[in-house]
């Protein structure tokens, strides 16, 4: 079973205050159209009972079709509903305006990734044919929406906006002698913002800009009207004569991810599931939907995180384990009992995932962190009785069986005390309140599942584990003698 099944989660969603929302309208929308929807989104947004304000504006990247959204919520007790329902609320509110989409998410304190998309995670997809990108791109985020896992899935590209391409024709041209430079200089004094003059008067200075009428700028129509002038002959001739005007699509913008061109396709979680999940719905529906080798995917800021954080944490486990085995091996002298000590941990750790289970949250990142302190909490009771036990065995000669049962009775009193003012310490974290309390609600379930669970099982289990290995010891050392294997401080001579 793949550790992704168990680790599901990397960071609890925490309720902040703040949502951040991204307007989408089409490519080809004017600025002034532009700004009116936005303003109706504020509007709607501003009207909602847990807002407290609300700033808005267009054109947050090279288009005027985006626009940003940045959303303050009143504070916890004046609102009656939280983060994520005032979120679903406000777009359930917004889905009826015509023209423009918005796609919100909650502000996390801990975020991982600079690039700012419309949804909390991203994936990525590179590709050197800008073609086959954008038709592939298309395809697999229609496959992602229909995740049951994830939704609000976008693109960051705008493959929509309308296209007109100028192809010269070069023959008609040096004929009539006209360069290309000629038609590319008419083309900005007309379109451009050439500064062909500046005024200048007592108080202030004035740039004269060469350009059509506004009116003019919005077709192409407008190429028929204009004219460049012939080396040759000195006199005007038509721009229609010269050039062929073909209309066609293109995005707007084309963004780059080291050397290849790539597009991003960004989405939220669905309430009810985990980033776990959400991850390994997107890997499949990725390798079903039969993509070419060339087209490359793969995660980014948080869920590429996340990915990451799967292959370090059973090396970060294991060498938790191996160093308290080496510390507890120098200090019994022994490589048998450390191991009576560390068969205590998987106890702690069924706990710990069971009361996150029972408590509806995630393992994830805050949930480990839980696990590996009760590597540190748990040991200790096995630490008291077989330390004593040890102790007992070879100062005062008793055998093993007896030495465990005086362990157990001496010293349950101080295991019960320790682990008490360890699960009382770690209450407030699981029933703490307020601003930032789910980050730190696992860390403390965690912990407390993890010493009820040690503390029920490691009474009882310890003693015959102690017992075990004490046996196991003994058939190895009649098994060594047997056949004569040379002792610990001789391991480098010869056989007898």
């Amino acid at each position: 079973m793949r550790l992704s099944e168990f680790f599901k989660g990397f960071f609890p969603e925490v309720d902040t205050g703040i949502l951040e929302g991204t307007a989408k309208a089409d490519p080809s929308i004017s600025y002034a159209a532009m700004w009116e929807r936005m303003q109706a989104l504020g509007k709607i947004v501003a009207a909602d009972p847990a807002v407290s304000t609300v700033d808005y504006w267009a054109g947050s990247d090279p288009t005027v079709s985006q626009g940003r959204l940045y959303i303050n919520l009143k504070p916890q007790s004046e609102r009656d509903a939280t983060a994520a329902q005032v979120l679903a609320r406000l777009k359930k509110a917004t889905a009826h305006l015509v023209g423009i989409r918005m796609f919100m998410q909650v502000r996390q304190d801990i975020t991982v990734g600079g690039h700012v998309t419309a949804g909390q995670y991203q994936y990525t997809l590179q590709d050197g044919n800008i073609s086959q990108l954008i038709e592939w791109a298309g395809i697999l985020e229609r496959r992602f929406r229909q995740l049951p896992q994830i939704r609000d899935v976008t693109s960051d590209t705008q493959a929509l906006a309308t296209q007109a391409t100028m192809q010269i024709n070069r023959d008609t041209a040096a004929r009539l002698g006209v360069t290309a430079q000629a038609i590319d200089d008419t083309l900005y004094d007309a379109f451009g913002q050439r500064q062909i003059a500046t005024l200048f008067t007592q108080l202030n200075q004035y740039h004269v800009i060469e350009e059509v009428s506004p009116q003019y700028q919005l077709s192409t129509d407008s190429l028929r009207h204009l004219y460049v002038r012939s080396t040759l002959t000195g006199q005007l001739v038509p721009l229609s004569v010269l050039v062929e005007v073909k209309r066609g699509l293109a995005p707007i913008t084309i963004n780059h991810q080291g050397l290849f061109p790539a597009i991003t396709l960004s989405f939220n979680l669905a309430p009810g599931y985990s980033l776990g999940e959400a991850v390994n719905a997107v890997r499949l529906s990725e390798r079903e939907s039969g993509k070419p080798s060339a087209l490359v995917g793969s995660f980014q800021g948080t869920a590429r995180a996340f990915q990451d954080s799967l292959s370090n944490q059973p090396w970060l486990i294991f060498t938790a384990l191996l160093a308290v085995y080496i510390v507890l091996g120098v200090l019994y002298e022994s490589a048998i009992h450390p191991l009576t000590i560390i068969s205590t941990l998987p106890s702690a750790g069924v706990g710990a995932l069971l009361a996150l289970e029972l408590c509806g949250d995630d393992l994830s990142i805050m949930g480990m962190i839980g696990i590996l302190l009760l590597i540190g909490i748990v040991k200790k009771n096995a630490i008291m009785m077989i330390d004593f036990a040890l102790a007992a065995e070879r100062g005062e000669g008793l055998s093993p069986v007896e030495a465990i049962r005086r362990g157990c009775l001496l010293r349950f009193r101080p295991i019960m005390m320790t682990t008490m003012a360890a699960i009382f310490g770690a209450l407030p974290l699981a029933l703490g309140t307020g601003v930032g309390s789910e980050l730190r609600r696992p860390l403390g379930i965690a912990i407390i599942g993890g010493l009820i669970a040690s503390q029920v099982l490691t009474l009882y289990a310890t003693p015959v584990i102690y017992l075990w290995f004490d046996r196991l010891a003994l058939a190895l050392g009649r098994f060594r003698k047997r056949h004569q294997w040379p002792a610990q401080d001789s391991l480098l001579a010869p056989p007898s």
